[in-house]
């Protein structure tokens, strides 16, 4: 797929000036240049141009707010003036598999101050015995060459880390609130059972009482039956007394 045709695809009914990140990776430019990018990327501060057959950038338009160009696996060798004028803002460049061989091909990314991160992996510049030492000194606003600083410490992946630590930091501390949240449920609810518990026994004494109350009852009514019973019985044996008695007297 060309380039043109690519950006066009990538812009998904947005406006140029809406969009901030473009990858363009393994699309194929015309005669090695930059097409179909124009300066109404106004708010780009992504563009991504891997492996797409560039041999110059002498065409990339000037985009005030582009921070981080990726370029790797062309066939570049100079031309980087270009990249100073138009790109002012640029913190993070990887020429990576270009086919840069001078460090005096590089001078012109002096005039990039904000420039962070350079990587040229894979260019033969990199054979250069002298090789880290002159481009930290060409470039002293550099942090990162290839991934190290000058003391040979490997950077966590590039300076936008830090947002990717603070976003991180407020996952944790998203998921430790809702962990909160989730124990407050569970001793709440643990509460309401206790709750249940303290009601069922309080329910389960005033049972136990009317149960007793109603044993109570049966067991006087029971008393008051024996008690009859002997009455009665002792009724009968005076009435047959008295109809023997009657007998005699007849």
């Amino acid at each position: 797929m060309d380039m043109k045709k690519r950006v066009s695809l990538e812009l998904r009914h947005r406006s140029p000036a809406e969009v901030q990140e473009l990858v363009l990776d393994n699309c194929r430019s015309s005669e090695g240049k930059i097409e179909g990018i124009t300066e109404e990327f106004s708010n780009l501060e992504l563009l991504s141009l891997i492996n797409v057959g560039l041999t110059s950038v002498a065409d990339i338009p000037k985009l005030d707010k582009l921070k981080k160009l990726e370029l790797s696996d062309n066939r570049i060798s100079g031309g980087l003036e270009v990249l100073a004028e138009r790109l002012v803002n640029l913190t993070h460049l990887n020429l990576s598999g270009n086919k840069f061989k001078d460090i005096s091909t590089l001078e012109p990314l002096k005039k990039l101050p904000q420039l962070k991160s350079l990587d040229l992996f894979n260019c033969e510049v990199t054979n250069l015995g002298d090789y880290r030492d002159s481009i930290f000194s060409l470039l002293p606003q550099l942090t990162y060459l290839d991934g190290y600083d000058a003391d040979d410490c490997e950077a966590s992946d590039s300076d936008g880390e830090a947002d990717a630590v603070d976003d991180e930091g407020e996952s944790e501390e998203f998921w430790e609130e809702e962990e909160d949240d989730e124990e407050d449920v569970v001793a709440e609810e643990d509460d309401d059972d206790s709750g249940d518990d303290e009601e069922g026994g309080v329910n389960g004494e005033v049972d136990s009482e009317e149960d007793d109350e109603d044993d109570d009852e049966e067991d006087d009514e029971e008393d008051e039956d024996e008690n009859s019973s002997p009455v009665k019985g002792q009724k009968r044996k005076r009435d047959q007394e008295d109809e023997e008695d009657e007998d005699d007297d007849e």
